[in-house]
């Protein structure tokens, strides 16, 4: 029997049939044969959501050759890319361009329909999410058509863009995207350890000061890790092979991953490690090209719940969860995340029509997060927080519909695209349709 896993493993599928279409066509000729035999059809990305998202119980279409960049525009400064390239792949090849992305998640293993249909983000920047730096994309729907969302369209083509930059897979299946790109550029990374009370005293001077900023916070001690990334012109300084790969592999991976083991296998010494690792934090300066600098390898695997609060409220959301992991005795071994960003204007981003904060929080895979989880998310929750579509929640459609000004124009556009719910899944059911 044929069994799909994501790469949390907290999610599984056994599909009828597994299909790898490797062109538009071909994602049409899948649709049709998907709807005449009665499945469900999902485009699978590479898993790395840690809902239900993408759980594919029928008909399972892999993305893997749907790969590469299909057209450069220079006059208008985009890039069309097919739907299963991963992001590491394009942030190569547009190097190879000349070309950059604005701005990234600091994890780039996701293909570009799964980055975007999540709502994958970033920090900083004038556009934090790629979702705000899409232009167009191409999508079959139900009914085995294929749409072009752009603006300056058609009413049909811009409410499409609208919505569907942020889709989750439920208007139709992606099959190119459209980016907004710039020459590439140099970043400058200052990484920096600094006490609880200066950054969260300081968070609206340091996101005023620097394109991109974000931070760590290491449950059970007083020190964040910092993190400000800023443009130069100077040539780039990127870290010598020796070091990148004893900071970035042996101790952000390898030592990282060593001593979450040893917190599983002893909970009570997990302060302590906490605190022994924020106090050996040093500072760093580099510099190289912007997706070196804006992702990071993640091999250590984990669990994660991330939410979007309003900006003016997230030092006060993050100071409430550390008191409640204070109050409850956890013994947390992953720190915190904190990022922010500009308002943005698609539908269904916790981003939309507000400047935001991210918190993100995370276990250690073996970790049972789920008290953990439900308890700081209805601290999240009572700052009107939005989660992450593509991290864990227990949010539902009722609750979800008053968060999102524009909730019920994008359900109503999926009842007008896919009124026989070719493309659902539990998932979302559960965050779309009101019980």
């Amino acid at each position: 029997m044929l069994r799909w896993e994501s790469w949390s493993g907290l999610t599984t599928a056994r599909p009828a049939q597994v299909l790898s279409p490797g062109s538009t066509a071909e994602v049409v000729d899948a649709v049709v044969a998907g709807r005449a035999h009665g499945l469900t059809v999902k485009m699978v990305g590479s898993g790395h959501s840690f809902t239900d998202i993408a759980r594919a119980d029928g008909l399972l279409l892999r993305p893997d050759r749907l790969v590469g960049v299909r057209t450069v525009d220079r006059d208008a400064m985009t890039v069309t890319v097919l739907a299963g390239t991963p992001l590491h792949v394009l942030d190569d090849r547009l190097l190879g361009l000349g070309l950059a992305l604005h701005n990234l998640g600091d994890i780039d293993r996701q293909t570009v329909a799964g980055a975007i249909s999540t709502g994958t983000h970033g920090t900083g920047g004038r556009w934090a999410s790629l979702s705000a730096q899409v232009t167009g994309f191409e999508v079959v729907t139900a009914d085995a058509r294929v749409l072009h969302a752009r603006p300056g369209g058609t009413a049909e083509e811009v409410e499409l863009l609208e919505a569907g930059r942020v889709g989750l897979g439920a208007l139709g299946i992606l099959t190119a995207v459209t980016f907004r790109v710039e020459p590439a550029f140099t970043l400058e990374a200052v990484e920096e350890p600094m006490p609880w009370a200066r950054f969260v005293d300081g968070f609206d001077d340091l996101v005023a000061a620097n394109e991109h900023a974000e931070a760590y916070w290491f449950p059970h001690s007083d020190r964040m890790l910092t993190k400000r990334n800023n443009r130069t012109t100077a040539r780039a300084r990127p870290l010598s092979r020796t070091r990148a790969y004893v900071e970035d592999e042996l101790l952000a991976n390898s030592l990282f991953g060593a001593v979450n083991r040893l917190g599983d296998l002893a909970p009570r010494t997990i302060p302590a490690l906490n605190r022994a690792s924020s106090r050996a934090l040093t500072a760093r300066t580099y510099s190289d090209v912007s997706h070196r600098v804006l992702t990071s390898s993640r091999r250590v695997r984990f669990r994660e719940m991330e939410y979007a609060v309003p900006r003016e409220a997230g030092m006060a959301a993050l100071t409430e969860a550390r008191a409640l992991v204070e109050q409850r005795g956890w013994r947390i071994g992953f720190p915190v995340e904190v990022r922010h960003a500009p308002a943005d204007d698609v539908w269904l981003s916790p981003a939309h029509g507000r400047a935001t904060v991210y918190l993100a929080f995370h276990t250690n895979v073996r970790t049972d997060h789920r008290e953990y989880f439900a308890a700081v998310e209805r601290v999240l929750r009572a700052y009107d927080g939005r989660p992450h579509w593509g991290k864990l929640h227990t949010r539902t459609a009722a609750d979800l519909a008053p968060a999102y000004p524009r909730f019920a124009d994008f359900v109503a556009l999926r009842d007008r695209l896919d009124p026989d719910r070719l493309f659902t899944n539990d998932y979302l059911e559960r965050v779309l349709t009101p019980s």
